[in-house]
């Protein structure tokens, strides 16, 4: 027998990843749609798009992963929820173009491959693609050894939707007079948290394991764990039933980074913090490190997770509909004539 070295002795374990590719393939299958062609294992993920019926579409591609947030799911060796921030991460992106999610991929970038991490992680894409109703079609896994931590991990994802091309919205529908409707946000989803890390850990010497807050039932990585909400279903189905102006998807950058990417600078965004209850979990950050109001929207969605520009005669049917879909949803505010910013009045909600 050879006993030179071998890439098992530089840290990359090919028969650990090929037991991981036996694991999922039952979780990828599941999220197959009749568009897929092909299957699992091959150099590059098959979709028929003639099968979906658009008459004329164009297709809307957006990549993100979810920060450091990982970086909590690693430490709590809490993993079957991250990929569904990762789907959540990229195909509300792609309804904010009028797009219907149709496929996803994902990369997995990991110190030491572990076939029962890389299960846990990818049941949460699996489960994220279902609830978004896109099929996961093909993927990458990367042992970094040395590079990375034996137990350190990164996601990657990538989605790929649809519109007509008569229906792509493209910030130019947005006029003065529209209603601004937010969609609540229970939690941070995957965004801010570095800030949060610092505020919890270096700033108020937190513990994961500690409450998230006095006689709370949760524990603080419970609240930093909590999975990204899936707004795409409940939009593509208000997009396919009403009159809707544009859409903002809350992430990086709060309200005021995200709702100037979807109108053009003649108009200004007027937003009413008071017309929204702000979750409690916010509020903790927020008291750990004196942080401001403006600060605090510019980082966290601050409880809404997408907001749209509606006209008024269609307001109340759009709420209704995004409601039967489960995500509440309410008017938090109008758009004006101005210049392009985004006015945060009044006081928070409580």
């Amino acid at each position: 027998m050879n006993s030179g070295e071998s890439y098992r002795a530089a840290g990359v374990d090919i028969d650990a990843g090929e037991e991981a590719v036996k694991r999922i393939g039952p979780l990828v299958r599941s999220t197959y749609r009749p568009e897929v062609m092909g299957d699992i294992g091959g150099f590059g993920g098959l979709f028929d798009i003639g099968r979906s019926g658009y008459r004329d579409p164009l297709l809307v591609s957006a990549t993100d992963g979810v920060g450091t947030k990982s970086e909590i799911a690693r430490e709590t060796g809490r993993l079957d929820t991250i990929g569904r921030d990762l789907v959540a991460m990229c195909v509300d992106d792609l309804v904010c173009a009028g797009a219907a999610p149709l496929f996803f991929l994902d990369y997995l970038a990991v110190g030491r491959l572990d076939p029962d991490a890389v299960e846990a992680l990818v049941a949460g894409i699996a489960a994220g693609c279902a609830e978004a109703g896109c099929a996961l079609i093909g993927g990458e896994m990367a042992e970094h050894p040395g590079v990375m931590a034996t137990d350190q991990f990164d996601l990657v994802g990538f989605a790929v939707g649809a519109v007509e091309r008569d229906a792509l919205l493209d910030g130019t529908a947005a006029v003065a007079g529209d209603v601004l409707v937010g969609i609540e946000s229970p939690n941070l989803r995957s965004n801010g948290f570095s800030l949060a890390r610092r505020l919890a850990f270096d700033v108020a010497g937190r513990s994961l394991d500690d409450p998230a807050w006095e006689g709370a039932s949760t524990t603080l990585a419970d609240e930093l764990l909590a999975p990204s909400v899936i707004y795409a279903p409940a939009v593509v189905a208000a997009l396919a039933a009403h009159e809707i102006h544009a859409v903002a998807h809350v992430t990086g950058g709060g309200l005021p980074g995200n709702l100037p990417r979807v109108m053009d600078d003649t108009l200004d965004a007027v937003v009413d913090r008071s017309t929204w209850e702000v979750p409690r979990f916010f509020r903790e950050l927020q008291a750990m490190g004196d942080v401001s109001d403006d600060e605090m929207d510019r980082v966290f969605n601050m409880g809404l997770g997408m907001v749209l520009a509606v006209p008024p005669h269609d307001v109340d049917a759009v709420v209704a509909t995004l409601g039967s879909h489960d995500r509440p949803a309410r008017v938090v505010g109008e758009l004006v004539a101005g210049s392009g910013l985004v006015r945060m009045d009044g006081s928070p909600g409580a």
